[in-house]
């Protein structure tokens, strides 16, 4: 395949437009692959691309929104009044930061863990005061309660819509069987 000044010009006026090198070459056609064509703009040193051949993509997830519930009505000199209020997940406590001593009175170590002990690392590996919890686990947990709180959070449950959305919804439905009839 030979680049003619014909076939060039197609070329550059087909990059600037933004079409991909994959499109440029059925748009070219005879013989021409797409290779062929990531070649030719290097070579030609075309800069980049009127428009993007894919959108980009979003750098990092926009942080969530607290979630508003209706709330109790509430009552304000005499009359009731209902506002949305701002849910806001409980934090779980805090699990203890020191480890329990052992009943030998030393503090659980990778040598000394059992079955039945809280395998929840404390402190740095690297240094000398590393340690495990070292509370009593359960059977079915390497951890204690308060650690398999933190380690094992629930997932959050699906919110039925209030009351509000449903007869908004049966409105709408109302009204579309009214302008179908």
């Amino acid at each position: 395949m030979a680049w003619t000044e014909d076939r060039v010009e197609t070329l550059k006026k087909l990059w600037t437009e933004g079409l991909s090198a994959s499109q440029i070459a059925k748009e070219m056609g005879e013989g021409v692959t797409r290779n062929a064509i990531i070649g030719k703009v290097h070579r030609l040193k075309l800069s980049g691309r009127a428009t993007p051949s894919r959108p980009p993509r979003p750098r990092a997830k926009p942080a969530p929104k607290p979630r508003v519930t209706a709330s109790a009505p509430r009552t304000t000199g005499g009359s009731t009044t209902s506002t949305p209020a701002v849910q806001r997940e409980m934090p779980i406590a805090p699990p203890p930061l020191e480890p329990a001593a052992l009943p030998s009175g030393e503090f659980a170590t990778v040598l000394t863990l059992t079955n039945h002990i809280c395998k929840w690392p404390i402190g740095d590996p690297t240094e000398q005061n590393f340690r495990f919890c070292g509370r009593k686990s359960k059977a079915s947990s390497p951890y204690c309660d308060a650690h398999a709180s933190q380690a094992y959070q629930p997932q959050s449950r699906r919110r039925r819509r209030g009351p509000e959305s449903a007869s908004a919804a049966l409105d709408a439905l109302a009204n579309a069987r009214r302008k179908t009839v």
